[in-house]
């Protein structure tokens, strides 16, 4: 009967189809823990959304393990240098070369959410689409969890909450329990999504006295261009006619490296701030991705975070409900934590190398001398840019984890799950 209330009985339910909760989703099926998936807007606006692009050497190697990169690794390009414009000079960070070979994925994440939604269809677990959660029920007093949607109702063992920082899951914590640090940049970032004549061949990097300028791939007839603007501004306070006057000023000196700009697609303000949770799980509660942190985009690590989230917590779920073993997921918060901040410091110390600060401008040509000093110590041969390439790439080095296997394949990614942590 239309309207009646539908429920459904699962080990862990997932709020969120975004790159954490689908990984997630998706890992835990193949390692035989029932799973089921609400997301709050519809199938066509999840697979077209245009977020990020840039996957990590390790993340890819995650995915691959679990089968899940066949078209990303088909389809995908592959970039192992980035450039840094600085006083009208290109510098080339050879990350590749400082890797041993570890390099980045271009894949545009609509691509992989739409790859990760077609494998969980094909399993027999499509996510319940256009079911936006109205409240999730998941305290250690209960002896089950629920997630409450309109006209559904999923009961399960645990919540992962993959919807966000302003999601129903983020909410669910107690008062106490939702506090979290956060930092507003004196900055946002306009976003272009434009058409090119030629694919973009590495990461572009401007620093100028105007503000920061990036220019970053996609695939091959598009581009992510970053343009600096100030604090609070609107996409609508900046025609065609001035982004292009304000690019050619902050790209002189690589014109010749760049790909012609063309019809600009899509256009949007970042407000650019930082936040991590002080607490990412309660009772049966655990949260992923955005619901746990926001990055800036600075260094692309959003979304390599996100599936991080989910590579770690799903691994502790299967030893929890496969194997009875709760010690992992007990401590998932002090994991997750640690590797959150790690990753805050570095777009952070990326962020003070690309702008200057509001004290800075006035003293520009010195403030930019110095800066073109620090470039040049993360490109020339030497431990300061070697350890910023790997962890600009996060090529990492794997540490053995725990002998249990989160899949029931012959290959064992529990190596994977600790490099990306």
């Amino acid at each position: 009967m239309s309207g009646a209330r539908r429920r459904v009985r699962t080990q862990v339910g997932i709020v969120g189809a975004g790159p954490a909760g689908l990984v997630l989703a998706n890992v835990l099926l193949a390692a035989g823990i029932d799973t089921h998936l609400v997301e709050g807007r519809s199938r066509a606006e999840v697979e077209q959304r245009a977020r990020a692009g840039l996957l990590e050497h390790q993340v890819v190697e995650y995915l691959r393990a679990q089968g899940l990169a066949d078209r990303l690794t088909a389809e995908g390009t592959r970039h192992g240098w980035c450039d840094f414009l600085c006083l009208g000079e290109r510098l080339r960070l050879d990350y590749a070369a400082r890797t041993g070979g570890a390099r980045h994925w271009v894949y545009p994440q609509q691509f992989l959410v739409r790859d990760l939604i077609a494998r969980l269809e094909e399993a027999g677990h499509p996510p319940s689409f256009a079911r936006p959660a109205t409240a999730v029920h998941a305290t250690p007093d209960r002896a089950r969890a629920r997630v409450e949607c309109a006209e559904l109702t999923v009961e399960c063992d645990y919540v992962v909450g993959c919807d966000g920082r302003h999601g129903i899951s983020r909410a669910a914590l107690p008062g106490g329990l939702r506090g979290e640090l956060t930092h507003r940049y004196p900055y946002d970032w306009l976003t272009l999504l434009t058409e090119v004549d030629r694919p973009v061949e590495g990461v572009l990097y401007a620093v100028h006295e105007d503000g920061f300028a990036g220019v970053v791939p996609r695939t091959g007839g598009l581009a992510r261009v970053y343009l600096q603007v100030p604090a609070g501004d609107e996409a609508a306070r900046w025609p065609e006619a001035r982004v292009r006057e304000r690019l050619r000023s902050r790209l002189a000196g690589a014109a010749d490296a760049l790909p012609n700009i063309g019809r600009v697609t899509d256009s949007g303000v970042l407000r650019m701030r930082g936040a991590v949770g002080r607490h990412l799980q309660h009772g049966r509660l655990f949260l992923a991705g955005d619901a746990a942190h926001l990055l800036t985009p600075s260094g692309a690590k959003g979304m390599n975070l996100a599936v991080a989230d989910a590579a770690d917590l799903a691994q502790a779920l299967v030893r929890r409900c496969r194997d009875g073993d709760a010690a992992e997921l007990e401590t998932y918060t002090r994991r997750r934590l640690e590797h959150a901040w790690r990753i805050q410091e570095f777009s952070d110390r990326l962020l003070r190398l690309l702008h200057l600060s509001a004290s800075e401008v006035s003293g520009a040509p010195f403030t930019l001398r110095l800066k073109r000093e620090r470039i040049q110590r993360l490109v020339e041969p030497g431990p300061v840019g070697a350890a910023f390439a790997q962890e600009y790439v996060g090529s990492g080095t794997a540490v053995p984890g725990p002998a249990a296997s989160v899949s029931p394949s012959s290959v064992s990614p529990s190596s994977l799950v600790e490099a990306v942590r």
